[in-house]
């Protein structure tokens, strides 16, 4: 059952448009420049991966696009539901905080950071339904059940909270949390960093497997190429807050041309 078919309208269709458009973004830290001139234009239904080691800037890039944190200079552009390029740093608060809640998800690293640990696992889902106005109890537990199961979560653990839950089941908690209102846009913050191998393998696959289904435009970022390679059509590569290299996800690690990138590629991936 999606409840928001009759909560929110559809987009229509902007062919010539980008969802997300990025120019000139840059931030410092006092002196330390930790992002410069980053800029990109991201489609509907697209993966584009931020790669690159610690430090490089991707966790500040995706702050900046996700109105996390104001850049210094740069515009980021998001392709409203009237078929618009709206600048985040222009609206209120109050509308960012709606779009954060409906257009947007974000799933971090750390599943505690996007979950309320001492709520059900149906009320963590049914959070955001909640904050569009959905009201009725029956509809919000049987999307929230249905939510579960998409993401392999037994449906009978409705009631129990996340920190009963293991590292790979609070992390497919928290992406039912962000799915259920149907975004247009996800942001990923190293979503599987942090998981033993098996686990890690399963929230891959099931998380390539709803941005498939839904049509969702992902921005991931990973310092892990096998994770890139499996997610994105797309990637850029960062270092030291620049981006040196993007391209196609394929292009880019069988073909490197930055010598960063080549680098990166030949000590993470095997020959």
């Amino acid at each position: 059952m999606d409840t928001l078919d009759d909560t929110l309208p559809h987009s229509p269709h902007s062919p010539h448009l980008p969802l997300l458009r990025v120019s000139g973004v840059g931030k410092r830290y006092g002196e330390r420049v930790a992002l410069q001139d980053a800029s990109f234009e991201l489609w509907p239904g697209e993966v584009m991966a931020v790669v690159g080691e610690s430090g490089s800037g991707k966790t500040t890039l995706l702050n900046a696009i996700a109105a996390r944190s104001c850049p210094d200079v740069g515009q980021v552009e998001f392709l409203s539901r009237d078929g618009q390029l709206q600048d985040i740093y222009r609206m209120s608060q109050a509308q960012q905080r709606l779009l954060a809640r409906t257009d947007w998800g974000f799933v971090h690293q750390n599943a505690a950071d996007g979950l309320r640990m001492d709520v059900s696992a149906g009320a963590n889902v049914g959070e955001r339904l909640m904050g569009l106005g959905e009201r009725h109890y029956a509809k919000l537990r049987h999307t929230a059940q249905d939510w579960l199961q998409r993401v392999e979560i037994d449906a009978g653990r409705i009631d129990d909270t996340p920190r009963t839950f293991s590292g790979g089941m609070r992390q497919r908690l928290q992406i039912a949390r962000n799915l259920v209102t149907r975004p247009r846009l996800v942001f990923m913050d190293e979503p599987t960093s942090g998981l033993d191998v098996s686990v890690q393998a399963r929230v891959l696959d099931l998380l390539r497997q709803l941005s498939q289904q839904m049509q969702l435009a992902v921005v991931i970022v990973t310092h892990d190429l096998a994770v890139a390679r499996l997610m994105a059509h797309r990637m850029m590569v960062m270092q030291r807050g620049q981006v040196v290299e993007t391209g196609l996800t394929d292009q880019v690690l069988d073909d490197p041309q930055h010598p960063y990138t080549q680098l990166l590629v030949s000590s993470v991936l095997p020959a």
